[in-house]
């Protein structure tokens, strides 16, 4: 082990010389208290240590020890309904041990050594593995079985294979290699900023249904997808990103407060374990693992904390499973990356970010994907990646939401004043977008409606000539405009105001199936399209805007699931009589 001495400490950054033999990202233990640090820099003999707990009272002479191993995470049964700090240490062991602050040095497992797991071995006897491969597996939650996989590296033929009930650190399988007998446990360990590896990467091809009406009809994420979520505060980023855990289709999410307020993160940790997981009547926790790294927490977990979330949810992508990672927010992970370059006296980037920081961004962002894992059963594996970002005073213009647009394939743009209106989920129309669509084109008109695509078309061409219109509405008032321009604004109002905004709260509109959807917007493409038709033929424009059953194509997002047919029929039949109504009154 190559031990070194303390020659300069400047808050998390650690300088240690007599390190020669240590290696760049070495996790190290410094001073007497054994706090736990990662080394990111190497001159000569010197390293530059960024120490993941606080610094304060620290002093040069003191000891530093390199464990000669990279920054890594156990992976294994116990990670689902944990909560865990930036470097994957649970905090309810660490509450057990040092009460409700958190002390300094401590050292805890991150996978619990005394819980025994039943394990079911699916490989047998002779059976020839490789890396990927299922050995057997765990009910770890009433939701969520665990596939105990062949580590990487690993090749050979099952010599032995237990069943029953075992400890993460007990042997289940004794694999014969051709470097000799490799016994394995259920758990593995992988270093965090690797990313781990799998047989192909597919195309985005199929959406990450969600049940949030502006994302999966306007700005659809694809299945192993990447989003940024930017806006500023009060706009409701924290609200999309539990709905996006609680609804999209996704079998197990991480979440990742990333330098969040202590206030948000405990809102999060109460919130979870109450929320029902509306697929399983289950809560939600049963499928989720919570990071939990708040503002006060030192500032260099913060950088490891996104690396750790990223690497537990490319173990349960490796299982076959389709996983949604949330960042919250890596404008506080970039805000740490600013700190530690400044610390380390790099020249500076734009805004005093590090030159390096899109590189950064761009490493997490491309670990997300629709992959085909290791092992001869080529399970598909998803990990969607939704990441939020803060920019001060909402200036998408900053250095971080900028070099994360160039990165994400969809931007769903939030607007404080679409937020100060009550207009929730605030993402703006207008500003945001989604570069799947063309790829996902096909898989909509196939599986949801043949006419689905040029639908969506006919609402966004709606949203944007309303927006040309406003102008001239402000200068000159709503009587300048002709009537077919009245009918325009009309349609897309109805378009805000009953298909984009959607309440959270409410139990049937807080998701909205793609069939309801589609529905949904052929009612309001209906109501437009045959008062063009009856304006043409001589009708009123006041008359079609006041039609009683516009009241009714509004209130259908509310409409159950088992009558959407029915009920949409009747509205359709209604709105065929109202405008022939309207049409022979003109007729007098």
């Amino acid at each position: 082990m190559s031990r070194g001495t303390i020659k300069k400490v400047a808050g998390p950054l650690v300088i240690a010389e007599g390190m020669r033999d240590a290696n760049m990202y070495d996790v190290v233990r410094v001073s007497n208290q054994r706090l736990i640090g990662e080394i990111i820099e190497m001159h000569g003999d010197q390293a530059s240590i960024q120490v993941y707990e606080e610094t304060s009272g620290l002093g040069p002479g003191e000891p530093v020890e390199s464990m000669e191993v990279p920054m890594s995470v156990e992976l294994g049964p116990g990670l689902i309904a944990s909560i865990y700090d930036g470097i994957q240490r649970p905090l309810d062991d660490i509450m057990k041990i040092s009460g409700n602050s958190l002390k300094r040095g401590v050292e805890v497992a991150s996978l619990k050594r005394d819980k025994k797991w039943t394990f079911v071995p699916v490989a047998k006897p002779g059976d020839e593995v490789e890396a990927g491969d299922v050995l057997g597996t765990v009910q770890e939650t009433i939701v969520v079985t665990q596939k105990i996989m062949v580590p990487y590296g690993i090749k050979g033929k099952v010599k032995d294979i237990k069943a029953g009930e075992f400890t993460v650190e007990e042997v289940v399988a004794t694999i014969e290699t051709a470097d000799g007998d490799k016994e394995l446990t259920m758990m593995q360990k992988w270093p965090v900023r690797k990313g781990r590896p799998y047989l192909k990467k597919l195309p985005p091809e199929m959406p990450l249904v969600t049940g949030q009406r502006v994302v999966d009809t306007f700005f659809p994420i694809a299945k192993g997808g990447v989003a940024a979520v930017p806006g500023p505060f009060g706009s409701g980023k924290t609200v999309i990103q539990h709905q996006l855990a609680k609804w999209a289709e996704a079998d197990i999410v991480v979440y990742i407060g990333c330098g969040e307020r202590g206030n948000e993160m405990t809102d999060v940790l109460n919130e979870f374990p109450e929320l029902k997981d509306p697929k399983t009547g289950q809560s939600l926790m049963e499928r989720t693992v919570l990071i939990a790294n708040t503002s006060d927490m030192p500032v260099a977990a913060r950088e490891a904390s996104i690396y750790t979330g990223i690497t537990i949810a490319e173990y349960f992508r490796d299982m076959g499973y389709s996983v949604a990672l949330m960042a919250d927010s890596t404008s506080r992970w970039a805000e740490a990356l600013r700190e530690m370059s400044g610390r380390l006296e790099e020249m500076p980037g734009e805004e005093g970010y590090p030159a390096y920081l899109g590189s950064r961004l761009a490493q997490f962002y491309e670990r997300a994907g629709h992959v085909i894992s290791l092992g001869k059963d080529q399970r598909e594996g998803a990990l969607s990646v939704i990441g939020a970002v803060s920019p001060p005073g909402g200036d998408i213009s900053e250095p971080v939401s900028q070099a994360t647009l160039r990165i994400v394939k969809v931007f769903w743009g939030l607007d404080a004043s679409l937020a100060a209106k009550r207009h929730f989920p605030a993402i703006n129309w207008l500003t945001s977008y989604s570069l799947y669509v063309d790829n996902m084109e096909h898989w909509f008109n196939e599986e949801v409606a043949a006419d689905w695509m040029s639908n969506r078309q006919k609402l966004m061409g709606l949203l944007q000539d309303e927006a040309e219109l406003e102008e001239i509405v402000k200068m000159v008032g709503m009587d300048a405009l002709s009537p077919s321009d009245r009918l325009k604004m009309e349609a897309a109002r109805s378009i805000r105001e009953d298909f984009l905004h959607q309440n959270s709260f409410h139990e049937v509109d807080t998701y909205t199936s793609l069939r309801k959807q589609y529905l949904m917007m052929n009612l309001v493409i209906a109501f437009y399209e045959q008062s063009v038709d009856a304006l043409e033929k001589g009708a009123s424009v006041q008359k079609l805007i006041s039609m009683e059953v516009r009241e009714k194509i509004g209130r259908f997002k509310y409409t159950l699931e088992n009558n959407l047919e029915e009920e949409y029929k009747k509205i359709s039949d209604e709105l065929v009589t109202e405008i022939a109504n309207v049409l022979g009154k003109e007729d007098f």
